[in-house]
C-alpha cells in the first residue's frame, strides 16, 4: 500500500509524523490511511462533490485540503458512524453482501478520526480549534476472552504434523507459552534469540525480553536444527514454503489446520486465542497479574485485568459462600421441620 502517492498532502504530513515521530508501524499507519480515506470519501459523497452513484472506492481524496478537513462537523461525523453501522459492507469480497461494520471497527475509525484532529490543532498548529474534540465512541461489548484449556492446549500441540511440523509446533508452542501476539512471532529474527530468552519487538517498537521456559526451549532448538538448513536471503525467523518471512495469513492458517487436525473448533478459536490461553493459564497457575502485564507487553493494567475475570477462584468462593448453595427443592420440606423445631415455643404454648 502507497499512500504518499494516493493521500493527499495534509493526510500524508499525519501520516508520516505517526510513522517517523510516534514510532507506529507500517501496518497501524496504513490502518490510519484507510479509515481516514474511508471517512473523506464518505463527506464527498455526502456534501454532493461526486455523484451519489459514484461507488465508494472509486472515489478520488487526492484534492482533499485544508479548507475541506476544517469544515467537518459533528454532526458528520455521527452520520458516517451511522452509514458505517447499516450501509457499509462488511466484506466487499464476499459473494453475500453484509451491511454494517461492528462497534469495534467503528471506534477504530472514530479513533483515526480524533487522532487527525488533534495533530491538526496541538502538533501542526492548523486549526485553532477542534471539531471532533467531544466526540463519543461506539460503546464496545464487555465479552471475555475465548481460550483453550490445559488439556486442549496438550491435544492441539499433540496434533502437529505434516510438512513443517517444527516449525509449526514451535509457533504453537511460543503462543502458548509465552502469549505473543502474531505479529510479534512474525517479526521474529535469528538474533532475537538468547540462551533463555526472546527479544520481542512489541507494539510502538517497544522491546521486552520473554523468557522460555524448557518446553519452548527445545521446540525453538528443534526447528533451528531446520532453519539452519536453509539458505534464505533473509534474518527471519520463521519462514514461508519460499523461503520468505513467514506471513500473518500463514499463521491464521497453519493455526486453523493444526486447531482442526485436534479436533476442535476453528472458528471459535484463533491465533489470538492462544495468547489469550497462555495468559490466562500463568494467571491459573500463580502468576500476578503485573508480572503477566510485562509478559504481554500491555501499556496499561486493566488490558491484563481482563484475564482476571476468567476464572477467579474468589468469585468461586463468593458463591459457595451464599447460604441457598445447598438448597434443593426436594428437601424443601424436611429442613423446613429442622427449623420450626429448633424454634423457642411460643408463649402460651409448651414445646411437646
Amino acid at each position: 500500500m502507497n499512500y504518499r502517492s494516493d493521500a493527499p498532502k495534509i493526510l500524508r504530513d499525519f501520516l508520516t509524523y505517526h510513522e517517523t515521530i510516534k514510532g507506529h508501524s507500517q501496518r497501524t499507519v496504513d490502518e490510519y490511511y484507510l479509515d481516514l480515506r474511508t471517512f473523506f470519501r464518505y463527506l464527498k459523497i455526502h456534501r454532493g462533490t461526486v455523484p451519489r452513484t459514484t461507488e465508494l472506492e472509486d472515489i478520488d481524496i487526492r484534492d482533499v485540503d485544508l479548507d475541506f478537513v476544517k469544515t467537518v462537523t459533528l454532526s458528520e461525523v455521527y452520520e458516517f458512524l451511522s452509514f458505517l453501522s447499516r450501509d457499509r459492507i462488511k466484506n466487499q469480497h464476499s459473494r453475500e453482501k453484509e451491511f454494517g461494520i461492528g462497534p469495534a471497527s467503528r471506534a477504530r475509525k472514530i479513533a483515526a478520526i480524533k487522532s487527525f484532529y488533534k495533530y491538526l490543532t496541538v502538533k501542526a498548529k492548523l486549526l485553532q480549534e477542534n471539531p471532533v474534540q467531544d466526540l463519543d465512541s461506539p460503546k464496545l461489548p464487555k465479552t471475555l476472552p475465548r481460550y483453550l484449556s490445559l488439556s486442549e492446549s496438550q491435544k492441539l500441540l499433540s496434533a502437529v504434523d505434516g510438512a513443517n511440523r517444527e516449525r509449526d509446533y514451535c509457533i504453537l508452542c511460543i503462543f502458548l507459552n509465552c502469549g505473543l501476539r502474531i505479529s510479534e512471532i512474525v517479526g521474529l529474527n535469528l538474533t532475537d534469540i538468547r540462551t533463555d530468552n526472546l527479544r520481542i519487538l512489541g507494539k510502538g517498537n517497544k522491546e521486552r525480553v520473554v523468557y522460555l521456559n524448557d518446553a519452548t526451549a527445545s521446540a525453538i532448538n528443534d526447528y533451528l536444527v531446520v532453519r539452519n538448513g536453509i539458505q534464505a536471503q533473509t534474518s527471519a525467523l520463521f519462514l514461508s514454503n519460499r523461503k520468505l518471512r513467514i506471513s500473518r495469513e500463514t499463521v491464521h492458517a497453519l493455526v486453523k489446520k493444526h486447531l482442526l487436525r485436534a479436533g476442535l473448533d476453528a472458528e471459535k478459536y484463533s491465533a489470538h486465542k492462544l495468547r489469550h490461553t497462555a495468559a490466562t493459564l500463568m494467571l491459573q497457575n500463580g502468576v500476578d497479574v503485573r508480572t503477566l502485564q510485562e509478559v504481554l507487553g500491555h501499556e496499561h493494567l486493566n488490558t491484563t485485568q481482563i484475564y482476571t475475570h476468567v476464572d477467579n477462584s474468589e468469585l468461586r468462593i463468593a458463591a459457595s459462600a451464599n447460604p441457598l448453595g445447598s438448597f434443593q427443592p426436594g428437601n424443601h420440606r424436611s429442613a423446613s421441620k429442622e427449623q420450626l423445631s429448633s424454634r423457642p415455643p411460643e408463649k402460651g404454648k409448651t414445646k411437646t
